[in-house]
């Protein structure tokens, strides 16, 4: 099949100029302007007129928690609630529509902005919930709180008589609702997921599965509503030592959510020093070292992506050392040529960079971080105090030549790309701001290489037509490659491609159409009439 676009706009650095492109088969095949375009028209099976929309590569979710996501979306969503008042009233109306042996799996809440600053507790989960079984995540998935009726399940280390859950009483909690909640609803909730990715020009993604998350047979389901629903998924599983699970279940890695330490919105992310609001405390680191080293050691030697979930300073050192140890085995070339890749990211020091660098480490991080919770007033300012300035460093990780693979760690943070560009953009701290049309390499591009791919990410004659069609309210600028934030260049002949400009909170761009590989997989109702 041969698809024709013309008279737009189309981000590609083989022609910065470009109007039109042409796809054959799912390949590109031509790009241009309106007038050598005229040629590919005869033949063409859908020739579509931009109208002065923007075409671009699909972005990328380098990290999601597919059925998670689903179940947000499905279920009850406690994000943006702004009291705990709220929160339980959003419970109580929710539960009261749900027979009463219901499961009911909510998330998204975040007590640093409720006026209580505390979170519910399993009493309170009662009386909302109707006596049913209440499980509800914190925003950072690291934490939650249940109702009575799930104690029973909190086995381990981590649980509270208020309700609350962490470490392995969490993780035995999430392990019983997966087996609660069954296949048919996980299928619901993944295929509600990518729907929704789709419809905001995600066309491929990174799924973080592991142990502490959801169950081994979820990973299939997540492969088969991708290939029915026409997305491109590559699947991880963060559990050390299960090789056999590679071709069993075709994973790119064991690494993503193979975590060395928790989050700090919970206060389990493992730090050098105390919490600035809990001055006994120091998170959890749950890998040493050398235990990092082995599991770097054992994938490289087996040609497989190894990873971790690392976001405090401390994680942080036991992941350098741990990558110091393991390149003095098998050697930073063959550290390089294997590509492990990195969660989070949020708080390494210099060391930490250069060893990364070094070792061709590919950072996947989340920009939306430092939107919500950075800054002076943020909820990072009231975990760790000054020590937020340090935080996500975007732009200290690209001047040292990391990759950076940008993600939205859903349902941690919403589904969306042009947004976490803007984070990273106008990150809080200048001097960790990146230009537009790095951090859209980084959605774009970047994810592809993270998952060991390098010609993909990009529109050019010979690569796969995997793209977005964008309306945008904004004006589409022209970046010189040395801006940042709001230093734009209106010169058309600066040769940079044209992006939207996302200054001043302009309105993002809407999707209009994704394809994937030439089939599309969303399309706006009535978008080229």
């Amino acid at each position: 099949m041969r698809t024709l676009l013309t008279n737009g706009s189309v981000y590609s650095p083989a022609d910065p100029h470009a109007t039109a492109i042409a796809f054959d088969d799912g390949v590109v095949t031509w790009l241009g302007d309106d007038t050598g375009a005229a040629s590919y028209a005869d033949g063409a099976d859908e020739v579509v007129d931009l109208g002065g929309k923007l075409v671009t590569p699909a972005f990328v979710d380098a990290h999601v928690h597919t059925a998670q996501t689903g179940a947000l979306l499905t279920g009850l969503d406690l994000a943006g609630t702004t009291s705990l008042t709220e929160a339980l009233d959003k419970l109580s109306a929710f539960a009261v529509q749900l027979p009463a042996d219901a499961v009911i799996d909510g998330a998204g809440w975040d007590e640093t902005k409720w006026p209580e600053g505390r979170p519910p507790t399993a009493d309170e989960l009662d009386h909302a919930g109707g006596g049913r079984r209440v499980y509800l995540s914190r925003v950072d998935g690291h934490s939650g709180v249940i109702s009575s009726a799930l104690v029973p399940a909190a086995q381990g280390d981590g649980y509270d008589p208020s309700g609350r859950v962490e470490r392995d009483a969490h993780h035995a909690v999430r392990d019983a609702l997966s087996e609660l909640i069954g296949p048919e609803q996980r299928r619901a909730d993944v295929k509600a997921a990518l729907q929704v990715m789709a419809s905001r020009g995600i066309g491929a993604f990174h799924e973080m599965a592991a142990p502490h998350i959801g169950p081994l047979w979820e990973l299939p389901i997540v492969r088969e509503m991708a290939e029915e629903l026409g997305l491109a998924a590559t699947l991880y599983w963060g559990q050390p030592g299960v090789f056999e699970h590679v071709e069993t279940y075709g994973l790119a890695g064991l690494a993503g959510d193979l975590n060395a330490d928790g989050a700090l919105g919970s206060r389990t992310a493992a730090l050098r020093e105390a919490y600035a609001d809990r001055t006994d405390h120091r998170g959890h680191a749950y890998l040493t070292a050398e235990e990092i080293a082995e599991h770097v050691i054992a994938c490289t030697e087996r040609n497989v992506q190894a990873g971790f979930h690392c976001i405090g300073d401390q994680a942080l050192d036991n992941i350098t050392r741990g990558f110091e140890l393991a390149a003095e085995k098998v050697g930073i070339q063959a550290l390089v040529a294997a590509r492990h890749r990195l969660e989070h990211v949020e708080m390494p020091t210099e060391e930490a960079i250069a060893t990364l660098a070094r070792c061709g480490v590919v950072a996947s991080v989340q920009p939306i971080f430092d939107a919500l919770w950075g800054g002076a007033d943020g909820m990072y300012a009231e975990r760790v105090g000054d020590r937020w300035q340090g935080m996500n460093p975007f732009g200290s990780l690209a001047r040292a030549g990391v990759v950076l693979a940008f993600g939205s760690d859903s349902p941690v943070t919403e589904l969306g790309g042009w947004e976490a560009v803007r984070a990273a953009a106008f990150h809080h701290e200048q001097g960790e701001r990146i230009t537009v049309r790095a951090a859209f390499q980084a959605h774009t591009r970047g994810g592809w290489r993270a998952a060991g791919i390098d010609d993909a990410g990009v529109l050019a004659p010979g690569t796969a037509a995997t793209y977005a069609i964008w309306q945008s309210d904004a004006d589409l600028v022209v970046q010189t490659p040395d801006s940042r934030v709001a230093a734009w260049s209106t010169d058309p002949c600066a040769g940079v491609p044209v992006l939207p400009d996302l200054s001043d909170n302009a309105p993002v761009p809407t999707c209009q159409r994704t394809a994937v590989g030439g089939r599309v997989v969303y399309e706006s109702e009535g978008w080229s009439q």
